[in-house]
């Protein structure tokens, strides 16, 4: 299985956050850690959705706003915001989410493939999770930092 793919076995692992309305999940091999939202250096001329880099323990990590990616508008930091630290293809990435939910274990039989929702440009999604009358929106985190198709860059 390639870094990054989420595996749908009988039952996968899920750290569920939310941004904005609606709640995310991603496979919890993926995420290294949870942190408070630490200080960020703004990178000149990087694409509008990275906010910048912070340091981690003494290794510089770039910080991705999930707001401006997804095309959520403006985010609004309260004391819930968080950085998730993921790695993918051995890159350790931080997304800022409004708030890391819970963790969970979803039945792959509960998992719907984008496609199948007849909702076009879900390039960013590995599938729809249903769990108790919920959604959950369970992204697909290679395409999402492949930023080469993305906004443009920052001055």
């Amino acid at each position: 299985m390639p870094d990054g793919q989420m595996n749908f076995k009988d039952e996968i692992q899920l750290v569920v956050f939310s941004v904005g309305k609606e709640e995310y999940g991603l496979d919890i091999s993926q995420v290294q850690e949870i942190n408070r939202l630490l200080p960020i250096t703004r990178v000149p001329r990087a694409p509008a959705c990275i906010e910048g880099v912070i340091n981690l323990r003494g290794d510089v990590v770039p910080v991705m706003n999930l707001h401006s990616r997804l095309g959520l508008g403006m985010r609004t930091d309260t004391d819930r915001t968080r950085i998730v630290i993921t790695q993918v293809q051995g890159i350790s990435v931080g997304l800022i989410v409004d708030e890391v939910l819970e963790v969970l274990s979803l039945r792959s039989s509960t998992i719907e493939p984008p496609a199948m929702t007849g909702i076009s440009n879900t390039g960013y999604l590995q599938g729809i999770g249903k769990i108790e009358g919920r959604l959950l929106l369970l992204l697909d985190l290679v395409s999402l930092l492949d930023l080469k198709e993305s906004d443009e860059t920052v001055a």
